[in-house]
């Protein structure tokens, strides 16, 4: 089954600690929506990102189509927050060649347009972001939204681990 991801879970090693079977597919643009980070969080009550749909034809987001195991998918929609902040919506999106995937994509019930992401959960964006060759304008826009520090600095540490080589 298909996935599309568009905020931190498009860093292929967090997508993996949660669905061990994720395989990237394609880079895609999803139209007629936008990148927002005002999903609130109730686990550590920072902005997540969310998927609007926008009135405006030229908003698009960009994101990664993941093939995952559909017997993985109660596992990430429990880790997701489905029903608790996320549902999930059927989507079109676009790849290279106009190569067109239908899959599911999570969407935020609950906002607040004031919260701010945590610098971990941007810096998880940013590398799947440069990981699966996102346009250089689109990178320079993520690098520009605000982010804040995360009170518990061991969850900051733990959450950036996984990019840290074992030695």
């Amino acid at each position: 089954m298909y996935y599309f991801a568009y905020g931190s879970n498009m860093s292929t090693l967090r997508l993996k600690q949660r669905t061990a079977s994720a395989r990237p597919v394609a880079r895609a643009r999803l139209p007629g929506h936008r990148l927002a980070f005002h999903k609130f969080s109730k686990v550590d009550l920072s902005g997540k990102c969310d998927i609007p749909q926008s009135d405006d034809p030229e908003h698009y987001v960009i994101g990664v189509v993941f093939e995952i195991d559909p017997r993985e998918k109660p596992l990430l929609d429990s880790i997701e927050g489905l029903g608790k902040g996320y549902e999930i919506k059927e989507v079109t999106v676009i790849g290279e060649s106009n190569n067109r995937y239908r899959a599911f994509a999570y969407y935020a019930t609950k906002i607040d347009s004031r919260l701010k992401p945590y610098h971990w959960y941007k810096e998880h964006v940013l590398r799947g972001a440069r990981e699966h060759g996102f346009p250089i304008d689109y990178i320079d826009w993520l690098e520009e939204i605000e982010s804040i520090n995360d009170p518990d600095p061991d969850r900051s540490i733990a959450q950036l681990g996984i990019y840290t080589p074992v030695r």
